[in-house]
């Protein structure tokens, strides 16, 4: 049941972050990755909370740094 809920956050971190429409072309790239870095933090983790938040946490810094110019 624990991997079900840790899914369902990110599933919701990523559809609300999606949602930021007046975004800098960075920000919606730091966005995105921490959104795909919770997903795969779960996958990865099998649901652990602590994987998925370390995984937004990566995921963001590399969309960071991939979204500079």
């Amino acid at each position: 049941m624990n991997s079900i809920k840790t899914y369902l956050l990110a599933s919701a971190m990523v559809a609300a972050l999606s949602a930021c429409s007046g975004m800098s072309e960075q920000g919606k790239d730091t966005a995105i990755g921490a959104g795909v870095g919770a997903v795969g933090g779960a996958v990865l983790t099998g649901g652990s909370v602590l994987g998925t938040v370390g995984g937004a946490v990566v995921g963001g810094v590399v969309g960071h740094e991939v979204g500079k110019d």
